[in-house]
């Protein structure tokens, strides 16, 4: 029993003592902050990477030009947000009755909302579009990388 008291009053004194204090070292300190600083530095780089990304994929025109061919199709689609989207027949090779024997298919989407009624009336009929290809699509510009912004008649 005596044993224990001495015990006792031994880790009091050591525990209790002024000159022995259990605090944080400065080398744990410094690793913290060393730590926090490379953390803080990846997501500043992983955001300016993803947002790098996310323009590069979605709103950097890829290419820009004029495609011409027979508008087959054009109609308002979407579940829940409502779209325009064409689709143009390009034929390379005609035979002389004008019908086309080696044909492609050119989905769009129309992003000029002003040339509906346009687009509309020009069905059946051969027609040059100006259009800019994105690397992707995002669901409220439509199904289709190809945006067409305007429309002429080819005679």
């Amino acid at each position: 029993m005596c044993y224990l008291i001495i015990i006792f009053v031994v880790l009091n004194i050591f525990i209790m003592s002024p000159f022995i204090a259990f605090t944080k070292s400065e080398a744990w300190t410094g690793m913290v902050k060393k730590t926090k600083k490379v953390f803080r530095w990846f997501l500043i780089l992983l955001i300016l990477f993803l947002g790098g990304f996310i323009y590069w994929k979605y709103f950097y025109i890829y290419s820009e030009g004029y495609r011409a061919g027979l508008l087959q199709k054009f109609s308002n689609k979407g579940t829940f947000i409502k779209t325009y989207e064409g689709e143009m027949i390009l034929s390379s090779v005609a035979s002389t009755k004008d019908v086309a024997l080696a044909s492609e298919k050119f989905q769009f989407t129309l992003i000029n909302k002003t040339l509906i009624r346009q687009f509309d009336t020009l069905q059946g009929m051969n027609v040059i579009v100006h259009y800019k290809q994105m690397n992707g699509a995002v669901f409220w510009r439509g199904d289709s990388k190809y945006l067409v912004d305007s429309v002429k008649v080819r005679r």
